[in-house]
């Protein structure tokens, strides 16, 4: 047991499993902190994942499927917000809607679009990166070094979204319209602009996580290969409190759950409960086992202007 925990390879996975729920938790740290509830990062991260391996393919680049899954995450949430803030439709029920669409319509267009063969092998992936100075270091260059460039744009990410919502004042007013959303009307700050400004956001850093799954990871889209990350990553965004570095630390604590069940496959542990301790542990995020998390006074609360 001693030697998993040594290992480096476990560390570095750890890693990299907690970028495609460390993303989608950024994204909805600025959804809820704007008072929305976006529960439906997990079919953006599906379609998105699915768009970068076509867009990526078609174009023969995997940065313009990045970028292409980007746009495509944007104008889902675009949609998202439309329906919850401006037509105050329910969010939870909005956001299922969406998965549920998410999943049939990626399964369609794949056995449609490339048929029984799947994703074309020779699309491109995005690059590994080396670190200069640390790759070659025992141990932490194997954990630090080599990961896609997705993983380090995540950490970029990460200490940009803490500034922007801590240290500037377009963060200060994301945040009061998700907590008094009247008060903030009477400052003269425009809530819905706001809240499409968050949900927006949300939509960008999932459709991140979505491509990173499928062109930084691998270079190919299988049906719901999401797996419910969306999902985790929203109890990530709760066990952290609403903040970027709590959700990132919770996210790496499901990272290192993935990344250990992976590692003690073939020792005498159960194989079926091992694979359960990702999911064990995003259950005691939500019930609350990491301390009281308080959500937004406003999150989840419809909002019409007054004007």
């Amino acid at each position: 047991m001693k030697e998993v925990f040594l290992n480096p390879q476990l560390w570095a996975a750890t890693l990299a499993m907690a970028t495609p729920l460390a993303l989608p938790a950024l994204g909805g740290t600025f959804s809820e902190r704007s008072g929305v509830v976006n529960i439906a990062m997990e079919g953006i991260m599906l379609i998105a994942a699915f768009f970068a391996v076509v867009f990526a393919h078609a174009t023969g680049s995997a940065w313009l499927g990045l970028l292409g899954a980007m746009i495509v995450g944007l104008i889902v949430a675009l949609i998202f917000a439309w329906a919850a803030v401006s037509l105050t439709a329910n969010q939870i029920i909005l956001g299922m809607a969406i998965n549920i669409f998410a999943s049939g319509i990626t399964a369609y267009l794949l056995n449609t679009m490339y048929g029984f063969t799947g994703t074309p092998t020779d699309t491109p992936m995005l690059p590994t990166i080396d670190i200069p100075g640390i790759k070659n270091i025992p141990f932490l260059g194997q954990v630090l070094s080599g990961h896609s460039v997705v993983v380090y744009l995540m950490i970029i990410i990460l200490f940009i979204s803490d500034y922007f919502l801590f240290h500037t004042n377009l963060g200060l007013r994301l945040r009061a319209v998700g907590e008094n959303p009247e008060a903030a009307e009477t400052a003269g700050i425009d809530v819905i602009k706001l809240r499409y400004l968050g949900v927006a956001l949300s939509g960008i850093l999932s459709a991140m996580g979505g491509a990173y799954l499928s062109i930084g990871a691998l270079n190919s889209f299988n049906p719901d290969m999401t797996s419910g990350r969306g999902y985790i990553a929203l109890a990530a965004m709760i066990f952290g409190k609403w903040t970027p570095f709590g959700s990132f630390g919770a996210a790496l604590l499901f990272g290192f759950a993935t990344a250990l069940s992976m590692q003690l496959q073939n020792t005498a542990f159960s194989k079926n409960i091992i694979m359960m301790l990702p999911y064990i542990l995003t259950i005691l995020a939500l019930v609350g086992v990491g301390g009281k998390s308080v959500p937004p006074a406003a999150d989840g609360v419809p909002y019409t202007p007054k004007k």
